[in-house]
């Protein structure tokens, strides 16, 4: 049975047999390997005879059939017996694989347990909803109900619970069949590179806002993100870290440049809630590679081994690569990333550049502009973190009473203002006096400010251009390869469009 697993297990929901069969339809061609879960459904017996009838006509088809507890993070409310009930006649309809909670398993009377394992293979899962600990604990209350396949599943509550995930993987995959991995969105990491790690198997949503667990990943994002079915032991990991990492399109860009160049290495989002715990991570895993991101720019220069000249200028690092040796070298794309486009519309030398913003991303827009002839000035919220930059920068700070009086060649928002289409303005119409805008923000395509200066009639630069350049240079960096700019761009571009219509349809819908 486990060589015919995929390594993809895709959760099938529906409320009633119906809804759930006609999903199951349209997934198998793709996904032959399914989990049905039979506790979403209101009546569980309607899909007895669906089960047997789609299990028939797709005799390559492998079912999970699960009914999971209330009590134990599912959906089901009947009794223990009716649990078992409802297991055993979804076995005797086609189901190869049952899946039965290990609290349950430790209620059943002596035998019953026989009753499901001469039926199917046995498929024993403990989950842990709060957090990552003691595992092997865990495992131990598993191992004497002797079951075909071992299912442990935590919480992640840090990066490092990964880890922890994958060394009991790899110390017990040898002898068991287990599929081990980390719920939450800081769980990605042991979602894409369990398997690596010794997991026979991981679980996948149908579809978006079809999770069965917090922090799935759709078995489309899996394949054409992830590449999860190329993912083995020479694969290298790289990944974007920052606080938040959600609506990165760093893995969708990043992995499509891999796919495009035949690298065999895979790129993943990494939620650091704080520095030491990301770095615990990079060495524990380990990760080849880092992108950086807000709040770490700066913070985490203290924690490299050494940094090249841009980075040690700026106090900020937006690239870390991990020699063989464990040690870090840091790096700084954002400069070059940031000069690339705005060397493409007009000539920095002696230009009057508005940087607004005085963190890491700012520091680039000024020391980039500053050293190509630019005359720089920097406004920003908290005064003083302005004036300091200024000064180590050799630029000017100015007050925001002081933009009626003056014109610049291009006005810079090195600031999240406007990410996700939230927030206000930086600027309003009166003050917006420049020949370009460049928003650094590249998510919406189209910010506020974008906008507003658009219909201005000004020449408008998109944050997508420097995200695009400043991770094609580290994609060279990491591989020591030219990165396919165009194909980068069009992911990226594609994906936010995507994400627009969603937002869209969305508003629509709740309209």
């Amino acid at each position: 049975m486990r060589l015919r697993l995929s390594k993809v297990c895709v959760a099938v929901t529906g409320t009633d047999a119906s809804e759930m069969f006609d999903k199951a339809e349209l997934l198998v061609r793709d996904n032959p390997f399914m989990e049905f879960r039979l506790d979403y459904l209101k009546s569980q017996a309607a899909a007895f005879p669906r089960i047997r009838k789609f299990m028939e006509s797709h005799p390559d088809a492998v079912a999970i059939a699960t009914c999971r507890r209330s009590q134990n993070g599912g959906r089901f409310k009947g009794s223990l017996a009716t649990q078992l009930e409802v297991l055993l006649k979804a076995a005797a309809s086609g189901c190869q694989i049952i899946d039965i909670e290990l609290e349950s398993a430790e209620s059943l009377k002596a035998g019953d347990l026989d009753k499901l394992r001469g039926r199917a293979v046995l498929l024993l899962s403990s989950h842990d909803f709060k957090h990552t600990k003691k595992i092997e604990d865990t495992f131990a209350r598993m191992k004497p109900f002797a079951a075909d396949i071992y299912k442990v599943v935590t919480t992640a509550t840090t990066l490092y619970d990964n880890v922890l995930m994958m060394k009991f993987l790899q110390e017990n995959h040898d002898r068991y069949s287990i599929v081990g991995l980390c719920m939450g969105e800081q769980g990605i990491i042991s979602r894409v590179l369990g398997l690596r790690a010794g997991s026979s198997f991981t679980f996948a949503a149908a579809s978006a806002g079809e999770e069965t667990g917090p922090g799935q990943i759709t078995a489309q994002e899996l394949r054409s993100i992830y590449r999860i079915d190329s993912v083995d032991a020479a694969t290298r990991v790289y990944g974007v870290a920052g606080d938040p990492v959600e609506h990165s399109l760093s893995p969708v860009m990043m992995n499509a440049a891999f796919r495009r160049e035949a690298v065999n290495a895979v790129y993943i989002k990494l939620h650091a809630k704080k520095l030491d715990d990301l770095i615990a991570c990079v060495r524990d895993i380990p990760l080849s590679g880092l992108s950086v991101t807000m709040p770490y720019k700066e913070e985490i220069v203290s924690a490299l081994d050494k940094t090249d000249t841009v980075t040690t200028q700026l106090g900020a690092c937006n690239t870390v690569v991990r020699g063989q040796d464990g040690r870090l070298f840091g790096f700084n794309t954002d400069l070059t990333g940031l000069v690339s486009p705005l060397e493409q519309q007009l000539s920095l030398q002696g230009a009057r550049v508005l940087v607004l913003g005085a963190g890491g991303a700012a520091k680039a827009a000024v020391y980039g502009t500053k050293g190509r002839g630019a005359e720089v000035f920097i406004l920003n919220r908290t005064p003083a973190e302005g004036q300091k930059l200024a000064r180590k920068a050799q630029a000017k700070s100015i007050k925001r009473t002081d933009l009626a009086k003056m014109e610049f060649e291009v006005i810079i928002n090195a600031t999240p203002v406007g990410m996700g289409g939230n927030g206000q303005l930086l600027l309003s119409d009166k003050e917006l006096k420049a020949k370009y805008v460049f928003d650094l923000v590249y998510n919406p395509l189209e910010t506020k400010l974008l906008a507003l200066a658009k219909a201005k009639g000004l020449h408008t630069i998109s944050g997508v251009e420097m995200f695009v350049q400043q991770g094609a240079q580290q994609f060279q960096i990491w591989t020591g390869k030219p990165a396919p700019v165009p194909e980068m761009r069009m992911v990226v571009m594609r994906e936010l469009e995507t994400r627009a219509n969603a937002t869209a349809a969305n508003g629509k819908k709740k309209s």
